[in-house]
């Protein structure tokens, strides 16, 4: 069976959460930002739920970061 789903929902979450501390954040700070529950986030940097590409755009706005550098840390994390 093929893990790549589940590491890749892993690193969008670490990478998150990075973003997130960086900037100086909370969970709840991100999800005001974003129009979300806080436990959402909190799930997306478990790793327990995948951010539509939609919701990803929405992320990277609240985290100040372009979706083209957020998929280029995402690629970095993820070995084919």
């Amino acid at each position: 069976m093929n893990d790549q789903p589940v590491i890749i929902k892993q690193i969008i979450g670490k990478t998150v959460k990075a973003l997130r501390i960086k900037q100086g954040m909370s969970q709840e700070d991100l999800a005001q930002e974003c129009d979300v529950d806080r436990s959402y986030i909190s799930m997306i940097e478990v790793g327990r739920n995948e951010p539509s590409v939609t919701k990803i755009f929405d992320l990277c706005k609240g985290l100040k970061i372009k979706p083209s550098a957020f998929f280029k840390i995402i690629e970095g994390g993820v070995r084919t």
